[in-house]
């Protein structure tokens, strides 16, 4: 297991290695990538994280002018003057309160913002002056209220009788994303409708009508009924709730919220035969096209560039940023450029953002297989199962991290390069190295780290100066990286190949030796380990 884990250590070391001759150039995804993004996002309802608990605790009491006083509320009531009075009193189940000295008073029914002046008006019924009255609810009336239809757990939940209906949904864990509607919501008293809620006005506006329940309403969630799946170059990518058999494209877009990027549309329907027909629209002349129930809908930019953006980087005297015309090739621009007394143009480099896709996928993909491989592994003993246990949680532990890593996108020019077939793509880097007088070596020797160049120094002088090779080391496997991102592999043992010219700015590996036991998996992670180091480098050759 020591192989393994001096393996998992290498891979970390690598990273440092690139960036002595690479550029830290992060992969931004493309439009594509974008959209693939919203698609998966798309498979959620709009309005799904809505429910999530944070309102069924809540029960704050809420002034509302328009609640109608009701049995089981407290009145708070403040008399001074002729007579001095400060209590709390409860509206009794014949809708009255009774206050010492004056009697009973009929509250039930009255407004919120009248409390006062009704109770008052009784008051003065005993005290004709000199007595002024303050009223005001000190709490709402407690209700159980039913929770049914589509929602997760239908049941009888308590609240207040001016607690949101979203309060009262909430506790029964919200809508059925799956079939509940968040547009026909109705609430029933004595099984009439009293009450229809719409949370889409919540939902888009922040607007919440209050309403007053009652012991023993009934909140009902009906299903969903007609409904459109949004996908694409929008804010809103979700799957929308219809209350009309169709809407207007422009009644759409000021939902789901297309990005600037968007210019047309796809709708995907079905026939009564089920037979599916794709259509393309321009966005900015369909204003009034109807989307049906049960269609699909995906926005997307379909621009025509005439020209891309590149970005120079590195040691340069020219500018950072250039506008080139589609189809520029690398010859062109390279012309341009102007060089200062530091630059190494001869080790130029490109990173490509369509590139660092596609090494993103294929570390994606043998770290997949690395991962099925460990945890399908078998073992015959007790001894060899705890074994294999410590080595898969190194392995997860390093398919972990590795899943982290970021493709540079790097595209490796050969000396030989015709530069003028290489043509630019948009968000191209072009990195322009410094000067390298350093040899690096790391790996299995006794003392890694960065020298001079010298130019009558042979590779195994550079391996001597480092104290030589360590004992673990496997001297038939170097690596070496080369200062325009180029990779060799070197074996200083052999006696029928040339000695390697160490060149400044080579970095060498000496790779560790493996042991036979775990061949196999070390194998994987070892092609794993080369490619997140060498960051999938795309050799550009006479044939490009």
């Amino acid at each position: 297991m020591r192989s393994i884990q001096t393996l998992l250590l290498t891979w970390l070391f690598f990273g440092t290695v690139l960036w002595a001759v690479n550029i830290s150039t992060e992969a931004t995804p493309d439009t594509t990538e974008r959209n693939i993004t919203r698609v998966e996002a798309s498979s959620k309802v709009f309005g799904y994280h809505l429910f999530n608990g944070s309102f069924s605790e809540n029960r704050q009491f809420r002034y509302n002018p328009n609640y109608l006083v009701n049995i089981g509320d407290t009145v708070n009531l403040k008399l001074w003057g002729a007579f001095d009075l400060d209590t709390q009193l409860s509206v009794d189940s014949q809708g009255h309160i009774f206050i010492p000295k004056v009697g009973t008073v009929s509250v039930i029914g009255i407004r919120n913002d009248q409390l006062s002046k009704s109770i008052q008006a009784s008051v003065k019924e005993v005290y004709k002056t000199n007595v002024f009255v303050y009223a005001d609810l000190a709490n709402y009336q407690p209700v159980s209220l039913f929770v049914t239809g589509a929602v997760n757990r239908p049941g009888l939940y308590e609240g207040l009788s001016s607690d949101s209906i979203i309060q009262f949904i909430d506790k029964a864990s919200g809508i059925d994303t799956e079939s509940g509607s968040f547009r026909d919501i109705k609430v029933l008293r004595q099984n009439k409708l009293v009450k229809q809620v719409d949370l889409y006005e919540f939902l888009i506006f922040g607007t919440l009508e209050l309403f007053q329940f009652r012991m023993g309403d009934v909140i009902v969630v009906e299903s969903i009924k007609r409904y459109i799946e949004v996908t694409g170059d929008v804010k809103r990518p979700y799957r929308y709730e219809l209350l009309k058999p169709s809407i207007s494209l422009a009644g759409l877009q000021k939902t789901v919220l297309p990005n600037p990027t968007a210019t047309n549309v796809v709708i995907t329907r079905w026939d009564k035969d089920n037979v599916q027909s794709v259509r393309i629209h321009d966005m900015a002349t369909n204003s009034k096209l109807r989307v049906n129930s049960g269609e699909s809908i995906r926005f997307i930019p379909d621009h025509t560039a005439q020209n891309i953006e590149i970005e120079i980087s590195g040691e340069h005297a020219n500018i950072h940023n250039l506008v080139v015309a589609k189809g520029t090739s690398l010859a062109e621009v390279f012309s341009t450029l102007r060089m200062s007394a530091l630059s190494d143009p001869e080790a130029f480099q490109i990173f490509r953002k369509s590139i660092a896709t596609q090494q993103k996928k294929l570390i994606s993909a043998q770290l997949n297989d690395l991962e099925t491989k460990t945890l399908t592994t078998g073992s015959v003993t007790t001894e060899e199962a705890l074994i294999r246990k410590q080595e898969a949680a190194l392995v997860l532990n390093f398919i972990e991290r590795a899943r982290q890593v970021e493709p540079k996108g790097q595209v490796i020019i050969n000396k030989d390069t015709d530069l003028s077939q290489v043509f630019l793509e948009d968000g191209d880097n072009i990195y322009i190295p410094k000067k390298s007088h350093m040899v690096i070596v790391q790996g299995e020797v006794m003392l890694p780290g960065a020298q001079t160049y010298v130019s009558d120094m042979s590779f195994d002088e550079y391996i001597a100066s480092c104290g030589g090779y360590s004992f673990r080391a496997d001297d038939e496997n170097v690596i070496i990286i080369q200062k325009n991102g180029k990779v060799i592999n070197y074996d200083p043992s052999s006696y029928m190949g040339d000695d390697y010219a160490v060149q400044p700015g080579d970095s060498i590996l000496v790779v560790g030796k493996v042991d036979s036991k775990f061949l196999q998996v070390v194998k994987d992670i070892t092609q794993i380990v080369y490619q997140i180091a060498v960051g999938a480098a795309v050799v550009i050759n006479t044939n490009y």
